[in-house]
């Protein structure tokens, strides 16, 4: 069964985690609330998210505050994040907003499609980078243990093939996502984050070729994610 990524919404009023939360929920994965920076560094401390939605004008710790305190932590720099704010706050506002380690920035009124569009991009590269990872540790868990093996030496060769699919599903997905984010000319960050992802399958996919019976010189262990 595939895991639901869990999404981060910030926001002070609870009217607006409400909206956020009928808005996103065709997107099917799971809402997590945080109604002050403090409490969603805290929920950062334990969940591993696939976004953050942070609203900028909270009281106390506002949203470029959170966002400086989330890039500064190595186990969640790298969670994108998308900053909401009302509207009419001119170019400086928006500059420090990218200057605190967003990916993206949406003013206050929107329609719904935006962020549900948004987010759902992220979701999709959050899901990938999932999977790669479980492959990865697959390929490392067989690699690690397959002189210890005493099975029949079928067995092992099964279980490349069965990896070598499971690659391919994934491979294909990346792919798709790729095509999408041309046609729709997508955040740069977002077209970042898909090519770092498919060098990872690429290195995974030459990882696999050089396990294959006949295959020359001796296969390493694929970089750890």
């Amino acid at each position: 069964m595939v895991q639901k990524a869990k999404i981060l919404l910030v926001d002070d009023r609870p009217e607006n985690l409400l909206a956020l939360e009928a808005i996103l929920s065709a997107l099917d994965q799971t809402l997590v609330r945080a109604s002050s920076g403090e409490e969603a560094l805290k929920a950062l401390l334990t969940d591993d998210f696939a976004v953050i939605l942070l609203d900028v004008q909270m009281p106390g710790m506002d949203g470029f505050e959170t966002a400086a305190h989330i890039k500064r932590r190595e186990r969640t720099r790298d969670i994108p994040i998308i900053f909401l704010t009302a509207i009419n706050h001119g170019p400086h506002h928006t500059f420090r907003g990218y200057a605190a380690g967003a990916v993206d920035y949406i003013s206050k009124p929107f329609d719904p499609w935006v962020p549900r569009a948004k987010v759902s991009v992220f979701v999709e590269l959050y899901m990938k980078n999932c999977q790669l990872r479980e492959q990865a540790a697959l390929l490392r868990l067989q690699l690690e243990g397959g002189q210890k093996d005493t099975v029949d030496s079928k067995e092992p060769a099964g279980l490349l093939a069965e990896l070598s699919a499971r690659l391919a599903a994934v491979e294909e997905q990346a792919e798709a996502l790729s095509k999408q984010l041309d046609d729709e000319s997508a955040d740069a960050a977002a077209v970042a984050t898909a090519a770092h992802l498919e060098r990872k399958l690429t290195g995974l996919r030459r990882a696999l070729d050089a396990l294959e019976p006949g295959a020359d010189g001796s296969a390493a262990l694929p970089p750890q994610s």
